[in-house]
């Protein structure tokens, strides 16, 4: 039977979206003479699992180190009259797409390997790269169509602690590793799994203020929904719950940050009327806790 000769291609890529961007290789000019940018990513050694090869394939051609999801999509496309190796051929693609995210502070990108199939890499607009502005591959296209993000609920315990006849009340500033970086909240945080909630507020005043605290009943529940990047650079639909306690800690006892590379950069007593009249910038739990007080 007539026909070109068959080439079958499995390879596997990333989408890795932060802050409205999203991370995109431009292919080298010997496979699109015109500027086209693509998923980082490509085909799969011979016994490689995709997951690996994914990792592998987005440091090489970004410089930096990605982590994938646990789930993943599948393209396929067919290329009748393709041209690989300088011959034409009917080929066909498999193409195995992943939520990928990088830390916030990760260095610019960059092209690591040497003589590859692609020869720049940068973060682009999302709206520039739906709206065309942008030349991107049509797999960019369907991932980008396809891609939401990782949905994520949590439960944060918090403390309200005052003094000053309640004149005044414990809060940390959020570092730029957290979401509203810069902003003021009460001193709190994630319960772990399997940790009581009071469990948490103690641990979180210790590691945020310095400071040991008694925790009492609960005055406020809060929530929280955001989308956004996340302190681990994962793109997330993010809902928070926050239980925040009545504390009480030695008002003598000067605070101070004790946990290293955290979301807290500061911490300080704050005098509430500020805070009520807008010239602290804090959260919303934060209102509503003292609402309560």
């Amino acid at each position: 039977m007539g026909g070109l000769p068959r080439t079958q291609r499995v390879a596997a890529y990333a989408v890795v979206v932060r802050d409205e961007q999203v991370l995109l290789s431009r292919l080298a000019p010997r496979l699109s003479r015109s500027e086209l940018w693509t998923l980082p990513g490509g085909g799969l050694e011979h016994g490689e699992d995709p997951r690996d090869a994914v990792v592998r394939e987005v440091h090489e051609e970004t410089g930096l180190d990605v982590r994938v999801g646990d789930t993943s999509r599948v393209y396929s496309q067919r290329q009748r009259r393709d041209r690989r190796g300088g011959r034409r051929v009917d080929s066909w693609s498999l193409r195995i797409v992943y939520e990928g995210w990088v830390p916030r502070d990760a260095p610019a990108p960059r092209v690591v390997e040497v003589d590859g199939t692609t020869v720049d890499a940068a973060w682009h607009p999302l709206a520039a790269v739906r709206s065309g502005r942008v030349r991107v591959s049509a797999l960019v296209r369907e991932a980008l169509a396809d891609h939401t993000p990782a949905r994520r609920q949590r439960v944060g315990a918090y403390a309200l602690v005052t003094r000053a006849g309640g004149a005044q009340v414990l809060l940390t500033r959020i570092s730029a590793r957290g979401h509203h970086a810069g902003c003021w909240t009460l001193p709190g945080g994630g319960v772990d799994h399997g940790e009581a909630p009071r469990d948490a507020v103690r641990r979180e005043l210790a590691e945020e203020c310095g400071l040991a605290g008694v925790v009492g009943d609960v005055v406020a529940v809060d929530d929280v929904h955001l989308a956004g990047t996340a302190p681990s650079g994962r793109h997330e639909d993010f809902h928070g719950v926050h239980l925040v306690f009545r504390a009480e800690v030695d008002p003598d006892v000067a605070p101070r940050v004790v946990e290293d590379d955290g979301t807290t950069d500061a911490v300080a007593w704050v005098d509430v009327a500020e805070v009520e009249a807008g010239a602290v910038e804090v959260l919303e739990v934060v209102r509503a806790a003292l609402t309560r007080r």
